[in-house]
């Protein structure tokens, strides 16, 4: 899921649906949370696929998402769904919805003060912006290792790519500055079962961080990647555990 339209072409739905699908799938808190009900009007920031827009829809509501990548919002439009392609980081809804929903996408959307009062100017008054992203040590393993291989390799990591994983108080900070109270925020360790482990991981998730390199070079990258990382994420049974730190949070426009 992304609403950063400068990545759009490093997203696949079909490879996202193979390697990520747990994405969505353990996404019912966050859901829990939204509370979507019949006749409301949400936005979907950063709605991949589609998997949970769908899912927002069949409890009632009149849903628009909302991606970076062509690739995904045609999967999500083939559910059926309103979906469009925009970047999250310049919205141009204007008080038309009461929530926003966002699942594993804003710690793609670098510009994250852009993203908060484009999303305050799309909500109606007290509307609400409910969502979960990765927190302050969100795969902290995983972007050692892929900055490690690539500053061996004289690529600077900054000059590479960067997520975005705020700590609770500097999100709930950059809410706040844009027009939020928060009701609710928290940083939540959740270790991830990865179906397609590291190598189909790094297949759908590391793309940004390669792209200043020959694609000659990816396969030895993600090869080295996944070596460094064994001891640490691989258990004795054979399974890849990701070291997933998630941040939710409810908040409303003040």
């Amino acid at each position: 899921m992304n609403g950063n339209t400068t990545l759009s072409d490093h997203w696949r739905a079909s490879d996202y649906a193979t390697n990520a699908r747990f994405v969505a799938d353990l996404a019912s808190p966050v859901l829990d949370l939204l509370q979507p009900l019949p006749g409301e009007r949400i936005l979907d920031l950063g709605c991949g696929d589609g998997a949970l827009t769908e899912a927002i829809a069949a409890a009632g509501a009149v849903v628009v998402g909302v991606d970076g990548s062509a690739d995904m919002v045609r999967a999500a439009r083939a559910r059926g769904l309103d979906a469009r392609v925009a970047d999250g980081q310049r919205l141009a809804f204007q008080g038309e919805f009461d929530a926003v929903f966002s699942n594993a996408a804003l710690h793609w959307m670098p510009d994250s003060a852009a993203v908060a009062a484009g999303v305050r100017r799309a909500l109606k008054p007290a509307g609400r912006f409910v969502g979960e992203m990765g927190g302050h040590g969100n795969v902290a393993a995983i972007a050692t290792a892929l900055r490690a291989s690539l500053r061996s390799r004289g690529v600077a990591p900054a000059a590479a790519f960067s997520w975005f994983f705020p700590t609770e108080q500097q999100f709930a900070g950059l809410l706040r500055a844009h027009g939020f109270a928060v009701h609710h925020i928290a940083l939540i360790p959740r270790p991830t079962l990865l179906p397609t482990g590291i190598a189909g991981w790094l297949a759908t998730f590391a793309a940004p961080f390669l792209a200043a390199l020959p694609a000659a070079e990816h396969a030895g990258i993600l090869k080295e990647v996944e070596t460094l990382l064994a001891p640490a994420l691989r258990s004795a049974g054979g399974d890849w555990i990701a070291d997933y730190v998630r941040l939710r949070f409810f908040a409303t426009a003040a």
